[in-house]
């Protein structure tokens, strides 16, 4: 699988979790959650839709075993982080340690990518023997 592709359909995942949470606060006037509602759909959806856009836009990024590397554990990380967001704002502060280590595995994915984007290559569009972007 692509690593625009596996973003983009977690993405999905996470904007349908981020919006129902949304909803269903909306429904009941109870607004606890919205640091995870937040959380989930600025994590989630907006971040892994922004990397699946620029893998699409980089083909040979997007077939790449970093690219599949940093999407999957942004979304592992992304994922552990909503949940336990949630569950420290829903249930209590014993669930912060689901947060925190959530956040520190989104801050190394983060890393990757920081890594994929200034590698020497990316600042090449042009590769030996290929005709220029018009």
């Amino acid at each position: 699988m692509r690593a625009s592709t596996l973003a983009l359909r977690a993405a999905v995942i996470f904007a349908l979790c981020g919006v129902g949470l949304g909803i269903g606060m909306a429904m009941s006037k109870n607004h606890l959650l919205h640091n995870a509602h937040a959380h989930i759909n600025l994590v989630g959806w907006v971040s892994l839709f922004l990397f699946a856009l620029y893998y699409k836009t980089n083909p040979a990024l997007d077939a790449s075993r970093v690219a599949l590397v940093q999407v999957g554990s942004w979304i592992f990380g992304g994922a552990l982080l909503g949940l336990g967001v949630t569950l420290l704002y829903g249930v209590g502060p014993q669930y912060e340690p689901f947060a925190a280590i959530g956040s520190l595995i989104v801050f190394a994915s983060l890393l990757i990518f920081t890594y994929i984007i200034f590698r020497p290559q990316a600042s090449s569009s042009v590769r030996p023997g290929a005709a220029p972007a018009e």
